[in-house]
């Protein structure tokens, strides 16, 4: 008898349940369909935003190039070496991703904006302090740590931001962003030269500062993150120690490891190694700017495609061509037309890595470990960013050529796509 009125209650009860698991159900739905990527909308926005901050940022760190042809051919500090120019360059890069961390936490706790205005704020201080600098250690806090600062707390907020807004269009977004770079390097390559030969060095800093500040704090203002902010732990935002267990994401950071160090020779050597060969300053930093004018082009490029053919496939192929093309021209290079089209055709594939890294990590980990991934990625590759040009100056100070730094960034693309080989191999097996 109580078996039976207990039945007789379950079925009672059962249309009140299913009921309330159909509520459920199409609450978890509609949030699910509310917090889905609108694949495009604002999100262009954002991109382009984020691009053109790129461009006066990275395209600031890029024109390095040409400043540090300025430094070598003029001795502008006395008793500073080729290798502590050198590390101007590599410090800021250091910074830029050591503070990667504190980018991503400040960005979850307070929001994109905050973030990337503090980043705004560093990068024109360290301008105009640079302007002021009288001895090489000067540079190595303004040029190098605080712009590496700046440059840290805009690009890693940018880097997260724009993969939210989109699904099938991610590595195409992701390209356009950073697109920015390579307009921004060429743009900045021609005005700093430019303004150096025109204006002297000090007012080169100076209207550089001013130009950087006015468009940046109007593109911070465009920017808008999808997601709201959170208080989380360091430990939880900054960095996952088990990601580092994952074999498929060890291979990414082999990928972004060895391709940095051959990237960063070329964007920081290229400058030097014309006025080498017997190239005029003029002439040198346009070799600069051609090979950002390949990136900017290249950046989206490789993104559409990443979109059609496959992600870890297109970043494969576009990072073995770039080693194969170093390998192949660079060293032949030794007149102004040939290493014009080095210029032209490397730069279209060198960059891939900045157009690629963020969809590879958002495909190997999901997006809900995307900011740790990339965290990770940043630290990962503090080490070859800070050596990579310090050891190439090393070779060239020793044996008076530019041979060794030329095989040593083609073997690190090399190596870097054979990463991304295996890394297409185990996927294509599951």
């Amino acid at each position: 008898m109580a078996a039976s009125n207990c039945a007789q209650g379950d079925l009672a009860q059962s249309p009140a349940s299913e009921k309330q698991d159909a509520v459920e159900e199409a609450t978890s739905t509609a949030l699910e369909e509310r917090n889905k990527p609108p694949n495009g909308g604002y999100g262009w926005v954002c991109t382009v935003a984020a691009a053109v901050v790129n461009a006066h940022s990275w395209g600031f760190s890029s024109a390095y190039a040409v400043f540090l042809a300025y430094y070598l051919d003029h001795q502008v500090f006395k008793g500073a070496t080729r290798l502590e120019y050198s590390f101007v360059g590599s410090l800021s890069l250091t910074m830029t991703f050591l503070v990667s961390p504190i980018a991503t936490i400040a960005t979850q706790r307070y929001g994109i904006r905050k973030t990337m205005f503090i980043g705004v704020i560093f990068e024109t201080a360290s301008l105009f302090c640079a302007s002021l600098a009288t001895q090489i250690w000067h540079l190595f806090l303004t040029q190098g740590l605080l712009f590496g600062m700046g440059l840290g707390m805009m690009f890693i907020p940018t880097t997260a931001v724009v993969p939210q807004w989109f699904t099938t269009k991610r590595s195409l977004a992701s390209g356009i962003s950073v697109s920015g770079a390579g307009l921004g390097g060429l743009m900045y390559s021609l005005v700093a030269e430019a303004l150096i030969r025109q204006l002297g060095l000090v007012w080169a800093f100076r209207i550089l500062g001013v130009l950087a500040f006015a468009v940046n704090v109007s593109c911070v203002l465009l920017i808008r993150d999808r997601r709201e902010p959170t208080k989380v732990s360091f430990r939880k935002a900054a960095l996952e120690v088990p990601l580092f267990k994952r074999a498929d994401f060890n291979l990414l950071i082999g990928f972004s490891c060895f391709t940095i160090f051959g990237y960063f020779i070329l964007i920081f050597s290229l400058a030097a190694y014309g006025v080498h060969i017997g190239l005029t300053s003029s002439q040198a930093s346009l070799i600069a700017g051609l090979f950002n004018l390949g990136q900017a082009v290249g950046r989206p490029l490789i993104g559409y495609f990443s979109d059609t053919i496959g992600r870890i496939k297109m970043a494969g192929v576009a990072t073995f061509l770039a080693g194969a093309i170093t390998l192949a021209v660079w060293n032949a290079a030794t007149n102004y037309g040939v290493l014009i089209f080095f210029a032209l055709s490397e730069g279209t594939v060198a960059g891939n890595f900045w157009a690629t890294i963020a969809p590879l990590v958002a495909e190997v980990l999901g997006l809900e470990k995307m900011p740790a991934g990339m965290n990770a990625v940043w630290l990962s590759i503090i080490i070859p960013a800070t050596f990579s040009e310090p050891i190439a100056q090393i070779m060239v100070a020793r044996t008076g050529s530019y041979l060794g730094a030329q095989l040593f960034a083609g073997f690190m693309y090399v190596a870097a796509s054979a990463c991304l080989a295996v890394l297409f191999w185990r996927q294509r097996r599951r």
